[in-house]
């Protein structure tokens, strides 16, 4: 059966950084063909994403991913119902999302704001918390939406929250809430619930580890600051230390399953919100500029390694998805004193590429490529040269053919 599968390639130069840390601080890497070479993780890249999403697309599209997931609930629910206060709430929407969701509630570790010892007239009292869920729970805002609305009948009946909860039909509409009615980057990047795996969802979209094309080594930026109240008489530094870094070209990608988002994005949808397929090709055009041009923030303030891609290459396929990072299985070589490294990446690349798809009869059904400058020219005639404008537009716009064909 024919698949509808998006990769995406990214050539990207960063400066010297430190965008993802490893437990020491330094610069995560990872051995590849037999060498040293930086690496981002997946998650920081797909977190970065999903804060660019913030920008790309309307917030109720989107979801939170959190452990205070009753207070989130419970601001909706007082939004909707200005006479009541959050902690008048908290039970009910407690109790409902533990029934939606199967996960665990609990009241969570109070802090106390005293200012005298234990037992001392000037205690104060803790501030009252919301209970918490035992781990991240990721709702999209429709969901929470939906929970709020039952939340309020079950309030208006003034009923205990367990009672209400009790009634199948209650419990029912509870479950299904959390079911249906996914945002974005749920459906892209899944949602897993250890305690009601009914509510899992697979995620769309793979990214991969983000490597150099070419050998790292370690450095690191002695620094110092002076102490601005210092006298003369007071020479010297106020603090000392070591920031470790490192700079490289940077192969990154992702591919995004078409057919498994629509099957997540169509989840509780209505009939007249079936009639579009705007919601994939929203989902699809926000991942393609949210991928490519955000960038995880560790260190940003330090190192400013604000940076853009290099080369682009996204491709539609009708099969099973493709990374070519063997490209950089041998790490590429500067072509001599005065070149870095992205020429000789987009040489190996375009070289790869072809190589791979004849062998494997693994053609795209489609290419655009989005470059910068000379150093890319490589990959030219790989597929359709096209902007970043053009590149959301037109892939947002095969997505949808390609699913109308089906639909």
């Amino acid at each position: 059966m024919s698949r509808t599968i998006l990769d995406v390639h990214i050539l990207q130069t960063v400066p010297p950084s430190n965008i993802n840390r490893d437990d020491t601080g330094a610069p995560k890497s990872a051995v590849f063909g037999g060498v040293r070479r930086s690496r981002v993780s997946s998650q920081a890249w797909k977190k970065a994403t999903r804060n660019a999403f913030e920008e790309l697309l309307d917030p109720a599209e989107l979801g939170v991913r959190t452990k205070k997931v009753v207070d989130a609930l419970a601001q909706r629910i007082t939004a909707r119902e200005v006479s009541l206060t959050t902690e008048q709430v908290w039970p009910m929407a407690a109790e409902i999302i533990q029934v939606a969701t199967g996960a665990k509630i609990e009241a969570p570790t109070r802090k106390s704001n005293t200012k005298g010892a234990k037992g001392d007239p000037g205690d104060e009292a803790p501030e009252p918390q919301a209970p918490q869920s035992s781990y991240l729970l990721f709702l999209s805002a429709r969901q929470l939406d939906m929970l709020a609305d039952l939340a309020i009948e079950g309030l208006a009946k003034t009923s205990e929250p367990k009672v209400f909860l009790k009634e199948a039909e209650v419990k029912a509409r509870a479950k299904k809430a959390a079911a249906t009615r996914h945002s974005v980057d749920i459906a892209l990047f899944g949602r897993m619930v250890a305690d009601n795996t009914d509510i899992n969802v697979d995620a769309a979209a793979q990214v991969a580890h983000a490597l150099s094309v070419h050998p790292v080594d370690l450095e690191a930026d002695y620094f110092t600051a002076v102490d601005d109240q210092n006298s003369d008489a007071e020479p010297g530094a106020g603090m000392i230390g070591t920031i470790d870094f490192n700079s490289a070209t940077l192969y990154r990608y992702a591919a995004v399953d078409i057919d498994l988002l629509a099957k997540n994005l169509d989840a509780g949808l209505t009939d007249e919100e079936r009639k579009t397929r705007d919601p994939v090709r929203r989902a699809v055009e926000a991942f393609i500029e949210g991928f490519t041009l955000s960038m995880p923030t560790g260190k940003l303030n330090t190192f400013g390694n604000n940076t853009l891609p290099d080369a682009v290459v996204v491709k539609l396929r009708s099969a099973r998805p493709v990374s070519f990072v063997g490209a950089f299985e041998t790490p590429v070589a500067q072509q001599g004193s005065m070149e870095g490294h992205v020429r000789a990446a987009c040489e190996a690349l375009a070289a790869h590429i072809p190589a791979v798809e004849d062998a494997f009869g693994a053609a795209a059904d489609h290419t655009w490529i989005v470059r910068v400058g000379e150093q890319t020219r490589a990959l030219a005639p790989l597929g359709d040269q096209v902007n970043l404008r053009e590149l959301v537009a037109a892939v947002g716009e095969a997505v949808t053919e390609r699913l109308g064909k089906r639909g």
